[in-house]
This record gives C-alpha cells, sequence and structure tokens, in this order.
C-alpha cells in the first residue's frame, strides 16, 4: 500500500518512464529509480523487515499525527533516494505500509539532520 504522497511519487515516476520509452530512451534516472522502487516493493513482501528500523525517537512527528505510525523503517533505492515505510498487521497478516519516496536531500530535512 501507498500513502498518497508516495503514489503520487510513484504515479509522476511511471508517466515520465513511459514518455521516455515512447522517445527510445533505454537508460535514464527515471528508469532506474523506477526499477529500484519495483524491486523494493517486491522484497518487502517477501520480507517486511528488510529495511533499517528508524529509532522511535527519529520518527518525524508529522508521520505520528497523519498516519498514527509506531514504528518507522527506511530502505535505500537508487541515486540515494529513499522509501519510507510502516508495517502494521496481526498475528495472521503484515501489511507494509509505503509513507514516503523521496530523494536523500528532502529525507534529511523530514528526518531533521543537518550537514
Amino acid at each position: 500500500m501507498l500513502s498518497e504522497e508516495a503514489d503520487k511519487v510513484y504515479d509522476e515516476l511511471n508517466k515520465i518512464v513511459d514518455e521516455e520509452e515512447l522517445k527510445g530512451i533505454k537508460s535514464s534516472f527515471h528508469q532506474t529509480l523506477l526499477r529500484s522502487i519495483n524491486r523494493i516493493k517486491d522484497l518487502l513482501k517477501q520480507n517486511p523487515f528488510a529495511g533499517d528500523q528508524v529509532h522511535k525517537s527519529r520518527i518525524p512527528g508529522k508521520y505520528s499525527l497523519k498516519y498514527d505510525v509506531e514504528n518507522v523503517w527506511r530502505i535505500e533505492l537508487s541515486d540515494r533516494w529513499r522509501l519510507i515505510y510502516t508495517i502494521t498487521g496481526n498475528q495472521i497478516e503484515i501489511i507494509t505500509f509505503v509513507i514516503d519516496i523521496f530523494n536523500h536531500k528532502d529525507y534529511d530535512k523530514v528526518f531533521g539532520y543537518k550537514h
């Protein structure tokens, strides 16, 4: 499952890749990133714990408020992009919910890291 924000990024990326492929572009940053996201989505179906868990003190308040999350996980994509997700469920079913997909600069901003 994708949040509204993550779904917007994913849809836009798919549109760009479709346009590139129509133009005959066979390799691009967008295509690499989309393949990376799709690979990670498949990986998370097999192993929801594949990412790195974010320490509770580092979970951005906006995630807690908007999604009422108790855990946040991060997994690296190509070109230093990040996919942020949470894990919910019960003893029968585990659900991964993708909260955000963004570049490293935006990741640093959201999580309060400074250079």
